[in-house]
């Protein structure tokens, strides 16, 4: 068997086995949190889409759809 024996080769296998498995978790857990961003920029685009669907449904005023345009967009 030489010098590495029957598990000799392994003990320079498990370092680079766990700094895999923690490069893996680190971009599973980047990649969630990249989303959760998207998902941020993404809702006054959406709170506008449905404010304006109200409005076409007649629920508002212009002037009160004017007024939460403006304060949804600042």
């Amino acid at each position: 068997m030489g010098s590495w024996g029957v598990f000799g080769g392994w003990m320079f296998l498990w370092p680079i086995v766990l700094l895999g498995l923690l490069a893996l978790l680190i971009v599973w857990a980047g990649s969630r949190h990249r989303g959760d961003r998207i998902d941020r920029t993404d809702r006054p685009d959406r709170a506008l889409e449905e404010l304006r669907e109200r409005y076409a449904r007649g629920e508002f005023s212009d002037e009160e759809f004017e007024r939460r345009r403006r304060n949804l967009q600042s």
